[in-house]
């Protein structure tokens, strides 16, 4: 199976990422699955005239590939000519690059958030570089390619979402291709595979016993649970970052940080700071995606009434500081 790999509107982040497969090097994991890159920008030899030429014979149907991976959000400004973001040397822009060798692939990938939806790139007030993602604006269907779009073997557009992605939801989900095939039935609404998008970040999180009592951090050096002061939105974002650790044992809230959601469209720009959760009558607007409200507002007020101590003392430090107590197995 043959990748071509273009970079638009990003930081490169989830090429950094996708670096860090482990436990294998990435050429070794992708090459037992019978998979190579035909091209990619950062880890290909070719370069000027002779990448041109390379992706002028994939657009031609001279050169053979079966997926296409964009990274990076689609740059449709100015007023739709694309002619923010050029294809160095070849003077036409990565739009119409895209859309080409779309029309040839047998699958089409975004890889990353900005890719997806717009991401960070279509953040900025107004979003004048016109940034959308490949099938989808925002939350919109729609996007560079369109929300009737499919590639010749009959997909959407396949949205391996994260701001970066974890480096496994990338080659797992190429190697489900390259050794099962992907059907519809694979991906979720958003079209993200359901191998890591099937499971909420609020799975696995090290802070769940503080959650189930509603027992908060108050700042954020605090043990406590992120999701009532601080922002965390572990319980609504679709991934599986705490129960599949990042470089063999991280995630966010392991380091200390809430999830800011960065596998959900508009992730970017929640309308309030990322570390902090907005509230009304005292309760959290974001709640968690199967809840109704009413539930969630008795389950707290129960949870809080029925907090151990410990669990309470300890929220509110930066270390345990009171342990588990000992207690004799009843005869």
């Amino acid at each position: 199976m043959k990748l071509l790999w273009l970079q638009s509107g990003g930081c490169g982040g989830c090429t950094q990422s996708l670096l860090c497969t482990a436990p294998r090097p990435l050429p070794d994991e992708l090459r037992g699955a019978g998979i190579e890159f035909v091209w990619h920008p950062a880890l290909s030899q070719e370069s000027g005239d002779e990448a041109l030429q390379l992706l002028e014979d994939c657009v031609e149907g001279r050169r053979a590939f079966d997926v296409l991976c964009v990274e990076g959000a689609m740059l449709r400004g100015p007023n739709g000519s694309g002619r923010f973001h050029l294809m160095a040397g070849s003077g036409r822009p990565l739009t119409e690059w895209v859309e080409r060798l779309a029309r040839r692939a047998r699958w089409v990938f975004a890889i990353g958030s900005c890719t997806a939806y717009g991401g960070l790139s279509a953040a900025t007030p107004g979003n004048p570089l016109e940034a959308c993602g490949l099938q989808y604006d925002g939350d919109t269907p729609g996007g560079l390619l369109g929300a009737d779009f499919r590639s010749a073997a009959g997909l959407p557009v396949v949205n391996i979402a994260g701001c970066p992605t974890h480096p496994a939801w990338i080659v797992e989900t190429l190697e489900k291709l390259a050794l099962e095939g992907l059907a519809p039935e694979d991906l979720d609404e958003f079209g993200r595979p359901l191998l890591y998008a099937g499971q909420l970040v609020h799975h696995g999180c090290p802070r769940n016993e503080f959650y189930e009592f509603k027992a908060s951090a108050a700042k954020h050096s605090d043990l406590g649970c992120l999701m009532e002061n601080l922002g965390c939105k572990g319980t609504q974002a679709h991934a599986d970052c705490n129960t599949r650790p990042w470089n063999g044992g991280g995630s966010c809230l392991k380091g200390g940080y809430a999830c800011i959601a960065c596998t959900e469209p508009g992730f970017e720009a929640p309308g309030h700071p990322f570390q902090q959760t907005p509230k009304v009558a005292g309760i959290p607007i974001g709640l968690p995606a199967d809840m109704p409200k009413a539930w969630f507002v008795a389950l707290a007020a129960l949870s809080k009434s029925a907090t151990p101590k410990r669990v309470r003392d300890n929220a509110v430090e930066d270390h345990p500081v009171v342990r588990p107590k000992v207690r004799k197995a009843a005869r």
